[in-house]
């Protein structure tokens, strides 16, 4: 254990500014002097101690609701809680801000960050994607209210980021009933996603997908079943190959063609 007189020249004048620092900090929050809490508020934003900021923001709004200096202080409040990653928090001061300010010069970029806050929070695809599908429209809310925007831009390169992240939601959900070996429903869910998002960038995998999952579904079938899925499943065949006839997956399912064939002919 370090004793006192151990410590640095250096570490005892950072321990004293600290202490020095954490004391002021009291006698602010404790004083009636709101012009001076304001002011060290905003020296707090500036220096990104926001946590610092927000406790006196949090006051100040009241006192100083209906001022010239109110508007200035709900946007730095907002931003505090952005800079915190509270995004919930700093999306719903932003929002109100707008609303609150609505002929500011800031009420545009308080939309924007609004919007963007619940982008921050939209969760990796394998989770719920309420946040996203949020995000969506309030970004195109906001490209809708602003379309000459210098944040239109970017408000669309989100949308794109966030579409596609749902995209990969469909079909990590469709890809679940594959791999459970549900291929009834994997073939109907598969679907389902490839009619969503034609232009998904899993659309061959999908196709793929369905194929072979007719194609188990017909292998697995009792026999009074088996015809018809098989004849679903040549034409799952065709579609699959015209549509990528040079695809990486091929000779499998060249492999579910032939073992389709056998069947068909064995039956004739």
């Amino acid at each position: 254990m370090l004793s006192i007189k151990s410590l640095s020249p250096l570490l005892w004048l950072t321990l004293l500014l600290a202490t020095f620092s954490c004391s002021e900090y009291q006698k602010v929050l404790k004083s009636s002097n709101y012009d001076l809490k304001l002011e060290k508020a905003n020296e707090y934003f500036v220096e990104q101690e926001y946590a610092k900021a927000i406790a006196l923001y949090d006051e100040l709004l009241t006192i100083y609701k209906g001022t010239a200096q109110s508007e200035d202080i709900y946007f730095s409040y907002s931003y505090c809680h952005f800079h915190t990653k509270d995004y919930l928090l700093a999306g719903h001061y932003f929002s109100s801000f707008a609303n609150t300010f609505p002929n500011s010069p800031k009420a545009e970029e308080a939309e924007y960050m609004a919007a963007y806050c619940y982008y921050k929070d939209s969760p990796p695809s394998s989770l719920d994607q309420t946040f996203t599908m949020k995000a969506i429209t309030e970004m195109q809310a906001f490209i809708n209210r602003h379309p000459g925007s210098e944040r239109v831009k970017e408000a669309n390169e989100i949308i794109d980021r966030l579409r596609s992240k749902l995209e990969d939601k469909s079909f990590q959900s469709a890809k679940l009933y594959y791999d459970l070996g549900d291929y009834k429903a994997s073939i109907a869910a598969l679907k389902n996603s490839l009619n969503e998002y034609p232009d998904s960038r899993h659309r061959e995998e999908i196709s793929f997908l369905i194929l072979k999952s007719s194609y188990l579904l017909a292998a697995n079938s009792i026999e009074e079943k088996k015809l018809e899925r098989y004849k679903n499943t040549e034409k799952e065949y065709y579609t699959f190959v015209a549509a990528f006839p040079d695809s990486f997956y091929l000779n499998e399912a060249q492999s579910f063609k032939q073992q389709t064939e056998e069947f068909l002919t064995s039956i004739k």
